[in-house]
Formats: C-alpha cells, sequence, structure tokens
C-alpha cells in the first residue's frame, strides 16, 4: 500500500503529537490554505507498572496505608518512592512527603459514619508546594490526568500546595466521617 506524502510526514509525529484541526484540502490533494494544529500529547509521563500493582494492592486487599510516588524524569515515568505498611499513621505518611518537591500520593483513610458504620476513602493527593521548582509542578500538572487514568479507583482527590491543606480535618469533611 502507498503512503501519501502526508501520512509519511506525520506518521513519524504521531506518539508526540495530536491532529487536532485539520483543513479538508489537505485530505484531497491541495495543501494551500491548510491550517494544522498540533499539540503536544507527550503532556503525562508513563506510569511504571509497579505503581498499578501497588495500588491495586492498596485497594483489593488493603496490604499498604498509603503509597507515595514520584517522577523520574531521566526515565520519563512514574514510579513508586515509598509504601505505607497499614499500621503506619498519618504523620508517617505527611513525614514522607517532600518539603520542596512534587509527588503524588495515595492515602486510604478509615473513618466513621454518623450511623457508627467504619468506612474507608481512597485519597488521591496532587503534592505540590510552593516551595517546588516551576518546571517541576508544570510536569507533575500535565502529567496527574494521565496518572489518574491509569490508576483508576480514587474516590477523592485533593490538591494540596502546603500541609495545612490535607489535614485530618480536610480529610475527615472530605469522607463526610470521623477519623477512627
Amino acid at each position: 500500500m502507498n503512503k501519501t506524502w502526508e501520512s509519511q510526514l506525520l506518521e513519524p509525529l504521531a506518539p508526540f503529537f495530536v491532529l487536532l484541526f485539520v483543513d479538508s484540502f489537505l485530505f484531497t490533494g491541495g495543501v494551500s490554505g491548510s491550517v494544522i494544529r498540533l499539540a503536544n500529547a507527550a503532556s503525562g509521563m508513563a506510569v511504571h507498572d509497579d505503581c498499578k500493582l501497588k495500588f491495586l494492592e492498596l485497594k483489593a486487599k488493603r496490604t499498604y496505608r498509603f503509597i507515595i510516588f514520584k517522577i523520574e524524569e531521566k526515565s520519563k515515568q512514574v514510579v513508586v518512592e515509598k509504601l505505607g505498611e497499614p499500621t503506619e499513621s498519618y504523620e508517617d505518611f505527611t513525614a514522607g512527603l517532600p518539603a520542596d518537591e512534587c509527588r503524588y500520593a495515595v492515602y486510604d483513610f478509615d473513618f466513621m459514619t454518623a450511623e457508627n458504620c467504619q468506612k474507608s476513602r481512597i485519597f488521591f493527593i496532587a503534592w505540590s508546594p510552593d516551595t517546588a521548582r516551576v518546571r517541576s509542578k508544570m510536569i507533575y500538572a500535565s502529567s496527574k490526568d494521565r496518572f489518574k487514568r491509569e490508576l483508576d479507583g480514587f474516590q477523592v482527590e485533593l490538591q494540596a500546595t502546603d500541609p495545612t491543606e490535607m489535614g485530618l480535618d480536610v480529610f475527615r469533611s472530605r469522607a463526610g466521617g470521623i477519623e477512627c
């Protein structure tokens, strides 16, 4: 099958660009007046398989209290940085978040409802402290949606720039209960 010059031009760019709009002339052979808008689709680091596996273990088996993820810029992927054992506390979790670097985190929050039923909610936290580098903030922000899609199953999402934005009182109010 002979490829058109258009497909030969665009095919190598496919992993990095998404075709948003192509004037109809491009496909009919005429290119005068054609407008091509390309947007970077590489916004979103790959998610290492271990991230998915550990998250499934947290979700299904409650093997971990929390998971902290980081983006490795060299390998261009999100990886597991720290696993919190079920016995670890909220304080252990917050101590694992660096004061000047962005991270993604998942926290399994146990609480009691007003009806005295024990429940659990899985929180996704996008940790982006004010003191983090601007480049890091941009990379984490542009990769967040892909990360969330690949680790489907978060019940509550928080965006935090300082510890007060993800305190236990915030967790309680967002979960709708009282901490156990």
